[in-house]
């Protein structure tokens, strides 16, 4: 269940005729220039990667790219765990399909599928859909519950009144990195091992806590904890749909908060620089829960707040925060906002 939020990655788009694809970076002052025709099997570890990687899965469904000049600015916090690599694939790639028109041929979940490609097989992060998805698909206003196999999805609104505050460990995160891999290794581990037992299974999702709790005994412990998160997780997204639809905040906020307790005891993917920002966050006035947000392992946290509250909650939350930890921690007040789309800039 993720929201897109009112922070933005903008692009300028330009056709030209050298056969090359060349990406600048205002925020970074960086300029990369790939040919079209010898585009590298594999990123290098730069931030172009993730444009480079969309031309790449582009070309490989046919999409015709003669040349391309793109200049790229925006807000998204690098590194922080809120999908600033999905905002930048989606992007680039919205950005070459409008030269010609494409955009129109390819839908939003060709489009989510590809970039996702690219940060998979180019990049080499083995992220999900998800964040590529809402990127393109977001609602202001609404969260997206999204159903990552049939690409599914409906929206769910959330209360005008309530504002989402993002809260930035400053612990460096990152998908590519081998403790995120580590954890997917589990759950594929856990998942093969399941469907032994219970040959319809295919993914985690298809398993009930209860067959889990059957299947305990023959389970390595830290692979019965993976599970356990991802399991009980899905059930919580069912839960928090029907609290949002019927008003119930409070229980939502309860559900991110055991949403918090699972990621960091079941799936050991918080830290304590997370766990202090929840622990804070949950007893300011205003609050109704918090939890750690994207792909563990450092970066942000996400409190539900009062829109009244929110100055107050965010002065108090950096301020508690650097008394306990040293850290001075970025603070956002965020909007729910719609996803990707084309834009007229005044010039």
């Amino acid at each position: 269940m993720p929201a897109a939020l009112n922070f933005s990655t903008l692009a300028a788009v330009g056709a030209v005729d050298n056969g090359c694809f060349t990406v600048h970076s205002l925020d970074m002052n960086e300029t990369a220039e790939y040919p079209l025709d010898k585009l590298p099997a594999r990123g290098s570890g730069r931030w172009s990667d993730y444009c480079a990687g969309v031309a790449k899965e582009l070309l490989a469904r046919s999409v015709p790219l003669t040349g391309a000049e793109v200049m790229l600015t925006g807000d998204v916090p690098r590194n922080a765990g809120l999908s600033s690599s999905a905002s930048l694939e989606v992007t680039t790639a919205l950005a070459l399909l409008s030269l010609n028109g494409e955009q129109r041929r390819l839908s939003g979940e060709e489009i989510s599928l590809l970039c996702q490609s690219a940060e998979n097989n180019f990049v080499g992060a083995p992220c999900g859909i998800m964040d590529q998805f809402v990127s393109l698909h977001g609602k202001a206003g609404h969260a997206l519950v999204f159903d990552c196999r049939s690409l599914e999805y409906e929206y769910v609104t959330i209360p005008a009144r309530l504002r989402l505050v993002i809260a930035n460990s400053m612990v460096k995160h990152s998908v590519a990195g081998g403790e995120y891999r580590e954890r997917r290794a589990q759950v594929d581990e856990g998942t093969r091992l399941l469907a032994e037992i219970y040959p319809e299974v295919q993914l985690l999702r298809d398993v009930s806590l209860q067959e889990l709790e059957a299947a305990r005994a023959q389970l390595p412990e830290v692979i019965y904890r993976r599970c356990l998160h991802v399991i009980s997780d899905s059930g919580r997204v069912l839960q928090a749909r029907a609290m949002l639809q019927h008003g119930d905040i409070a229980g939502f906020g309860r559900l991110l908060v055991a949403a918090h307790a699972s990621y960091r005891d079941d799936f050991a993917a918080s830290c304590a620089e997370c766990d202090t920002l929840v622990e804070l966050a949950i007893h300011l006035p205003g609050c109704y829960g918090s939890r750690l947000t994207g792909g563990g392992f450092g970066g942000c946290t996400v409190s539900l707040v009062e829109a009244q509250d929110a100055e107050n909650f965010r002065e108090s939350l950096r301020e508690d925060y650097c008394a306990a930890t040293g850290i001075a921690a970025d603070v956002w007040i965020c909007e729910i906002a719609d996803g990707a789309r084309e834009c007229e800039l005044a010039c």
